[in-house]
């Protein structure tokens, strides 16, 4: 496999894993589970049918450039 092939698949992922999480999502609702979602700062329990209840605060995530470099504490 060249670079080029290597960087046409990762190009891909984003849009590729996306469709796969929202799948997964629906999916698990479906089959009458709940899931957790994090929207401007709070996790949201989401059931199936559409009701969602906070469950925490968190802090929001961190917006950063490309190539940028993050020491995980």
């Amino acid at each position: 496999m060249s670079d080029q092939d290597i960087q046409k698949l990762e190009n891909q992922f984003p849009a590729v894993s996306g469709s796969a999480f929202a799948e997964a999502r629906k999916q698990v609702l479906a089959s009458g589970q709940s899931v957790f979602e994090s929207k401007e700062g709070v996790i949201y329990e989401v059931f199936p049918d559409g009701r969602r209840v906070e469950v925490k605060r968190v802090d929001p995530p961190t917006h950063f450039v490309t190539g940028s470099v993050f020491t995980i504490r």
